[in-house]
């Protein structure tokens, strides 16, 4: 085991913790911005120290096709490809098969897919992923899971579920560095409590460094969203690391913060900076919009960031989508503002003050009081009182115990 989880402030089931990794030490919660190709569109790795970032996340899929694991193995690993002195976590390859390729067939050998160079049948098995990752060489590697969107229902849940299982065996088996990268398998199962319980068992009783929550962030409603994360959380271990797959909305953060979940992932951020979209704490900044063609302000007064501090809300308007530098800028503040956010919640909890962090957070984004309901109960199991900044109406938690209470 190359980390080291070290709890430093709680309230209720919120944790912050000093994350040792073989390349940095990390303070959790916190955000990874994904840099597909060894590297986040539009940043140096430079400006990504700059604005706090910890951990970059690789994809193993696309670093394998381009510039290949041997060639990145052989110039030092990805850290010293892409100068990059902190953290790195690679995904296993196995969601881009799923979600980027046609005709992606998973088998108990592994996922077969088609080439995209030369479209010739391809086989990644948990064995080669491994290996890929081993060359690679990032701080924290991925097991291959036989991914499943939760809103697939029925028997394929439950075989992806004992696959993933039977998969993480053959994974630590095939991992040849675990002195010096971390393998942390995945909890699958869907939408079913019964299948989740069994796969965080599963995983729980291989003692690996961490635990991630995967197969959501796929479609499926909120509600299912943060029972399944409240569940996992309560039962992964209190000593290892909870990353919850694919979350970038910092609203989703927030609340998964609030459930004991340390770490996320997400496209989100910089994808939508392409889109012209900034991240303001009172949610979205559309810059394409016309009102924002003469508007003299910065993204957000209250940002501390290098764009806030130097461009107008009018020059950005003016640059987005039609100049690649429009989608940097924006794609600068909007880590910068996850950053901020992964900092905000690690510090309101070792000080003692997380709902009231939480109450504020709210206050800003739903300014009427008109908290979603999911919110609303996500944040009752959490134990987190935030009827201060919600409208009065009663949770369907709350129902439920008054309709048990009143059959009573």
């Amino acid at each position: 085991m190359a980390l080291r989880f070290e709890v430093i402030g709680r309230f209720n089931r919120a944790r912050a913790a000093n994350l040792t990794l073989p390349h940095f030490v990390c303070q959790t919660p916190l955000f990874m911005p994904v840099g597909t190709q060894g590297t986040i569109k539009g940043l140096t790795t430079n400006q990504l120290e700059e604005i706090g970032c910890q951990i970059v996340l690789g994809n193993t899929y696309h670093l394998a096709l381009r510039p290949t694991s041997e060639l990145i193995d052989e110039l030092g690993g990805l850290h010293k490809f892409m100068n990059w002195p902190r953290a790195l976590l690679t995904d296993s390859g196995g969601f881009q098969m799923v979600s980027l390729l046609h005709l992606a067939d998973i088998t108990e050998k592994g996922v077969t897919f088609q080439s995209p160079v030369d479209g010739k049948p391809m086989l990644l098995t948990p064995e080669e992923s491994i290996q890929i990752q081993n060359r690679i060489g990032a701080d924290i590697i991925m097991a291959l899971d036989d991914v499943v969107k939760t809103t697939i229902t029925g028997p394929r849940i439950e075989e992806a579920m004992y696959r993933t299982l039977r998969w993480i065996d053959r994974c630590i088996a095939a991992h040849k560095r675990p002195n010096e990268q971390n393998l942390f398998g995945i909890v699958q199962g869907g939408l079913d409590p019964v299948l989740r319980d069994k796969c965080v068992r599963g995983l729980v009783d291989r003692n690996l460094p961490g635990y991630a929550i995967g197969g959501l962030a796929g479609g499926e409603d909120k509600d299912s969203f943060w029972r399944v994360v409240a569940q996992c959380t309560a039962a992964l271990p209190e000593d290892k690391p909870r990353y919850v797959m694919g979350v970038g909305y910092p609203l989703d953060i927030v609340v998964c913060s609030a459930l004991g979940a340390d770490m996320y992932d997400c496209v989100y951020p910089t994808r939508t900076a392409r889109f012209g979209t900034a991240l303001v704490p009172e949610g979205v900044l559309k810059l394409k919009h016309n009102a924002m063609a003469n508007d003299t302000r910065p993204i957000d007064p209250a940002c501390a960031c290098m764009v806030c501090k130097n461009y107008t809300r009018a020059y950005i308007h003016c640059l987005v989508t039609k100049d690649a530098m429009g989608s940097q800028l924006l794609s600068y503040h909007n880590l910068y503002y996850m950053m901020k956010l992964s900092r905000d919640l690690h510090s309101s909890i070792v000080e003692g003050r997380f709902p009231k962090f939480v109450c504020e957070f709210l206050q800003k984004m739903f300014p009427k009081g008109n908290v979603p309901e999911w919110v609303c109960n996500a944040m009752e199991v959490a134990g987190i009182d935030i009827s201060s900044c919600c409208a009065p109406f009663i949770s369907t938690m709350s129902k439920t115990m008054e309709v048990k209470s009143d059959k009573e």
